[in-house]
């Protein structure tokens, strides 16, 4: 086969399905409708609501924050409709990495599958330092202090962040069912804790802390080079932050409170009736999410006036500022219950992506073996669970947040191609569950993704261009010799060529 041929063969639906009951890859079906949206709402209430916020109303939209994330919202609602309508489609663990390859071919289904494991390996270890935060805090109010060595983002050890990797790692291994329960209670308490602050910080509201509710946009200087958004570098805009174009940057930063509704795709293997459930669990969670996060930072900056907002823990600093400490204390420990979801959740992404991956020998094929008795994907879940440890034990993280964004807003641009592509090509397939207004609809979704890319920093695009030319090289020696497809005897589907 001509290597421009052999590098977007494609994967048929119908072998991706077959391959799923395969003794020792085969996943145990646990997870109900309401489990998947448990699980949505888990990994997407996070650090974005409980840490961002306070940020990007000081730096850069004001008050108007709220219609950041409204946008930032209504851009993963279009991502969201391609996804419900793949995932129903192809009920198969992996998410965007077993969509493309349906698709678009093996070489860019490994782009994205590797796109995959650095936003969930990064977002994971960046949300455990968090944590890390939150619980020396916590420590701290009783008395505790840890010594700075090994806690906080500057540690040289974090031992909060890797030991709270290594617990969710030892869950996740447990069982799918386990996880569920554990992560169901976890975000029980953490709903609570956001209705708490839309309910008791509508009390402490003042109008004239939304004045004005879009500050005139500023020049700031001090964001040049590479650390400026790649739009104001393209067209010669001096950087600014407030007026719409700092709402539009910060659509780019918040962006990051968002990701996970994608990680619901991943438990597809899992679902019981995954044509149903999965678009339930990734529409039901974006929703729902979306409202809550709408309404607290509009309470927020209401509380407390967006210059004089943490930057650190904004929520819990506001309900200070009006003589609420109890409620600032029940909102700590509330980040805390939530952050641990997003650790974990992020985690078994990870790991089902990893697990597809080394299925279709495109990473080592030992790493897809099913544990005998708790059904999970033990090795690739351990495997990942050790990495995150030492990414979130040893190296600052804050810094590389932006590129968690970069990663997941390419992993919607190639989904939104490719119901595109597979309806073209496979008309015959069922679909339980269809986006509406085909092509438009990936179209304009592809289009506002890119547009979100183009506010994120100059270097955070140079970084993503080098962590993709790392997982070329990778393929070119490995996963494109290795590929289970290319030696398989079956028929290799279609080509997009």
């Amino acid at each position: 086969m001509p290597v421009a041929t052999s590098l977007f063969r494609t994967k048929s639906v119908e072998q991706s399905v077959r391959e799923t009951r395969e003794p020792g890859h085969r996943l145990r079906r646990d997870l109900s409708a309401l489990d998947l949206v448990v699980f949505g709402v888990g990994v997407i209430i996070g650090t974005g609501i409980f840490v961002l916020t306070g940020r990007v109303a000081r730096e850069y939209a004001g008050p108007a924050v709220a219609i950041s994330f409204a946008i930032a919202g209504l851009v993963c609602a279009l991502a969201a409709l391609c996804y419900a309508e793949f995932a129903s489609t192809v009920p198969v663990a992996g998410s965007a990495y077993t969509f493309s390859y349906a698709t678009l071919g093996e070489l860019p289904a490994w782009i994205i599958g590797w796109d995959l494991i650095l936003e969930m390996a990064l977002g994971a270890a960046v949300v455990a330092v968090g944590w890390s935060g939150y619980f020396s805090s916590l420590l701290s109010t009783l008395g505790l202090d840890l010594p700075s060595t090994f806690a906080g983002e500057d540690a040289r050890f974090n031992l909060p962040a890797v030991l709270i990797v290594a617990l969710v790692t030892a869950v996740l291994v447990a069982g799918i069912k386990v996880s569920s329960r554990i992560n169901g209670i976890m975000v029980l308490v953490k709903v609570a804790v956001v209705l708490l602050v839309i309910i008791a910080g509508a009390f402490s509201v003042k109008l004239a802390n939304y004045t004005p509710f879009i500050p005139p946009a500023v020049p700031t200087e001090q964001v040049e080079g590479i650390r400026a958004p790649l739009l104001q570098l393209i067209f010669g805009i001096t950087p600014v932050s407030f007026g719409w174009l700092g709402v539009f940057s910060a659509v780019a930063i918040v962006f990051f409170a968002f990701i996970g509704f994608d990680v619901v795709a991943t438990t597809a293997e899992e679902a019981h009736r995954p044509q149903r459930d999965l678009p339930i669990g990734i529409l039901g969670s974006l929703g729902v999410c979306t409202l809550l996060y709408v309404l607290v930072s509009l309470v927020v900056v209401g509380m407390q006036h967006y210059t004089d907002l943490s930057e650190s823990a904004p929520l819990a600093d506001a309900f200070r500022a009006v003589g609420q400490p109890f409620f600032a204390g029940l909102i700590s420990i509330g980040a805390i219950f939530g952050l641990t979801t997003v650790v974990l959740i992020l985690l078994l992404g990870q790991s089902r992506v990893f697990f597809a991956m080394s299925r279709d020998r495109l990473l080592p094929g030992w790493l897809s073996e099913v544990h005998p008795r708790f059904g999970t994907p033990a090795r690739s879940t351990i495997f990942m669970g050790v990495i995150v440890a030492l990414l979130a034990g040893f190296i600052p993280l804050s810094a590389l947040a932006e590129l968690v964004n970069i990663g997941t807003l390419f992993a919607f641009v190639l989904v939104s191609a490719g119901v595109i592509v597979l309806r073209r090509t496979r008309p015959d397939l069922p679909r339980s569950f269809r986006a509406p207004l085909v092509p438009l609809l990936p179209i304009l979704s592809i289009l506002a993704c890119i547009f979100v890319m183009l506010n994120l920093p100059a270097e955070t695009w140079i970084r993503f261009v080098a962590w993709m030319l790392l997982g070329a090289v990778i393929y070119a020696f490995y996963g494109r010799r290795h590929s289970r497809l290319a030696r398989s005897n079956e028929p290799n589907g279609r080509s997009v060529i």
